[in-house]
């Protein structure tokens, strides 16, 4: 029976003995598969083939697992940077730090988990290698050393992140959130919030979010800005965010408690795209064909929630989020029927929305001259203005 069945098996007797020998053996080659299977097992199962690892350590065989650092999983690397602290201890500090000076990223990646167990003052020498690290393209490593820092509290890094928030480059924004949120700076989750509402990467920085804050805990803070971080979410699905994010943010009960209790115009229109997108994902097999069973069953009762939500009563109410100041405008005008009311937002002094509006029209077959002069009227931007052109 293939080694990687048998270790992430059901069977005690196979898996403990698989374990033990992988560990005592140093078996490079079989931890190598276990990695490459990384995208293929639940993370339940991988969780559980931790902890056999783990379990299978001790004082005489854990510099074993050194070998292992060329091949970085995300699913072993706490669990492996754990038992070289837990039975290493500082003594294997030297290592670790020339691993992190001169190794490949993968072994630096593993290097930056070991130092997050350590104490700052021993590693205060590595901050300008960490803060570097931080900026690596190879994102285990970056993420992992945004931890080593804020653990050390170093303001440095995040003020220079904090500066690239404010950056003209909307990639440079977006590496910037991800800094952090990975440095959990929950104080500036509102400097986040506003970088979020303007960028054109507004559902990549929504993702990231819940990872700073609980999305119940956000709507207690502000609900507004919590209903928009919900909105650019289920937009987000499955492209960006996983459908399985449906069980990670605890979508059924929030969605179940808006409409029970906080029904408003931008809650009515978090409703209504969530409606439409999850009737969406149950009807196109593809969207959730590599999701476990737990997924799919949330998706279709999420779906089975919202299909008897009262849709009248959403829309008597997200009409009033359709005018220029409002944050939930671009998500609101997909759903509005009435002709007469698309036509009114074609004074906006919001060129995009103007474009959205125009294009809107032209799906429902009732654009006309009329309609793009009177846009024209109100668009200085050449790039729109040879879009609405050729509409």
């Amino acid at each position: 029976m293939d080694l990687i069945k048998k270790l992430t098996g059901k069977n005690p007797v196979e898996y403990e003995e698989v374990a033990k020998t992988l560990v005592d053996s140093s078996d490079v080659n079989l931890f190598s598969k276990l990695v490459k299977q990384d995208d293929f097992l639940f993370d339940f199962v991988k969780n559980n083939v931790a902890k056999r690892i783990q379990k299978a350590c001790n004082k005489d065989n854990y510099t074993n697992l050194l070998n292992f650092l060329d091949y970085y999983s995300p699913s072993y690397d706490t669990m492996i940077a754990e038992v070289l602290y837990e039975f290493g201890g500082v003594e294997l500090l030297p290592v670790m730090k020339e691993i992190f000076l001169e190794e490949n990223d993968s072994k630096k990646a593993y290097a930056a988990k070991y130092f997050s167990f350590v104490e700052k003052e021993l590693i205060q020498d590595l901050l300008p290698l960490l803060r570097q690290a931080a900026r690596s393209k190879f994102e285990p490593l970056a993420m992992n050393s945004i931890e080593v820092l804020s653990k050390m509290g170093d303001e440095v890094s995040k003020n220079e992140a904090l500066e690239r928030l404010n950056s003209s480059d909307e990639f440079e924004q977006y590496e910037a959130v991800k800094f952090l949120v990975n440095y959990q700076a929950k104080d500036e989750l509102d400097k986040i919030l506003e970088v979020m509402k303007k960028s054109t990467l507004s559902e990549n920085i929504a993702s990231e979010i819940p990872y700073l804050i609980p999305v119940e805990e956000l709507l207690n803070r502000d609900v507004e800005s919590g209903i928009l971080v919900l909105c650019h979410i289920v937009n987000a699905i499955p492209e960006i965010i996983p459908a399985s994010a449906v069980i990670d943010y605890n979508l059924f009960e929030i969605f179940e408690n808006m409409y029970i209790s906080n029904l408003t115009s931008a809650s009515a229109v978090l409703l209504m795209l969530a409606k439409s997108k999850f009737k969406e994902l149950l009807e196109n097999d593809e969207y959730l064909f590599d999701c476990d069973k737990n997924t799919k069953d949330e998706v279709a009762a999420v779906n089975n929630l919202l299909s008897g939500v009262n849709k009248h009563k959403l829309e008597s109410l997200f009409y009033d989020e359709l005018y220029d100041g409002s944050d939930f405008v671009f998500f609101a005008v997909d759903f509005v029927d009435n002709i007469e009311e698309l036509e009114t937002l074609l004074d906006s002094e919001n060129q995009t929305l103007i474009l959205k509006v125009l294009t809107i029209l032209k799906e429902k077959q009732v654009l006309t001259s009329a309609h793009k002069e009177l846009a024209l009227k109100n668009v200085t931007s050449d790039d729109i203005k040879n879009v609405i052109e050729v509409l």
